[in-house]
């Protein structure tokens, strides 16, 4: 006999609200890019590009990502 699990139940009155999210074309706001030379020690370029390869996109989006990030942060 099977027991009856109710621990993923909602608890109390359920109220729908409406879909505050953003369409798909607001959640990534181009920003204009400034190409730059960068040099990086061999073990941060290895990093990046297998982590990179790993999550199928480019190291240098994933270091652009990084120091856009930094800069909300401390701006």
């Amino acid at each position: 006999m099977r027991k009856n699990n109710k621990s993923d139940m909602p608890i109390g009155k359920l109220t729908r609200v409406e879909d505050s999210l953003p369409p798909p074309e607001q959640l990534v706001m181009p920003e204009e890019t400034v190409k730059v030379t960068l040099s990086l020690t061999k073990s941060s370029l290895d990093f990046f590009k297998r982590k990179a390869q790993k999550q199928g996109t480019k190291y240098q989006r994933m270091i652009r990502e990084l120091v856009d990030r930094y800069t909300k942060i401390y701006h």
